[in-house]
């Protein structure tokens, strides 16, 4: 009898400091989410504004592809319509900028530098062993006439494609085209935009 009033007054006692420390532990349980909902906001705006730059970011990037395919689906277009493809498959591209071409001001000539790239390109070509259909487009910067700058994209263009006739690559394989000043890839009025402009671009296709 001694012994169960003794757990009795035990099991009271327990019950009655759970009863008196309940609101103090109600306060620290609000006290620490309090805490937590503060650090997931600040955590949820942190991910939103990476998510943001991380879009724009890609944004950009799909805006070049997008410009990129629309240029080679041109190019494969006109392959097609000559029939020159048997698949009409983009393949690869490789641009020659005025910093590898070095063309000089008015001019067409291929330099030192040129040739060797062309060369590489070349042997690439004959490396991989297959039958490929060339677009050799010829851009130039936005000074002078749009007259004049057609026909210097049209030379250039044209001296690449003779140069790489002269290596092995068969004259059917290859067509050129001028886009002139008309589809920059950088700004115009810039010392740095205008020689990216100056460039050639070669399209492989299969």
């Amino acid at each position: 009898m001694q012994i169960r009033s003794t757990i009795f007054a035990a099991t009271a006692i327990a019950v009655a400091a759970m009863s008196l420390g309940g609101c103090a532990t109600k306060d620290f349980v609000r006290e620490q989410v309090g805490v937590l909902d503060t650090k997931v906001q600040a955590n949820q705006s942190a991910a939103e504004a990476n998510q943001s730059a991380t879009k724009s970011t890609l944004d950009q990037h799909q805006a070049q592809l997008s410009k990129l395919d629309q240029t080679s689906q041109e190019a494969l277009n006109r392959a097609t319509a000559a029939g020159k493809l048997a698949e009409g498959k983009f393949l690869y591209s490789m641009v020659l900028s005025d910093d590898s071409v070095k063309f000089p001001a008015d001019s067409a000539k291929l330099s030192k530098e040129a040739e060797d790239r062309l060369n590489s390109f070349v042997e690439k070509l004959k490396t991989d062993n297959r039958n490929v259909y060339l677009e050799i487009q010829g851009h130039t910067d936005a000074l002078g006439s749009v007259t004049a700058n057609q026909r210097l994209g049209q030379a250039r263009a044209e001296a690449v494609r003779v140069f790489m006739s002269k290596h092995g690559v068969p004259l059917n394989r290859m067509a050129t085209i001028s886009y002139g000043k008309d589809d920059p890839v950088a700004d115009n009025k810039t010392r740095d935009g205008r020689a990216q402009n100056r460039r050639v671009v070669l399209v492989v296709m299969s």
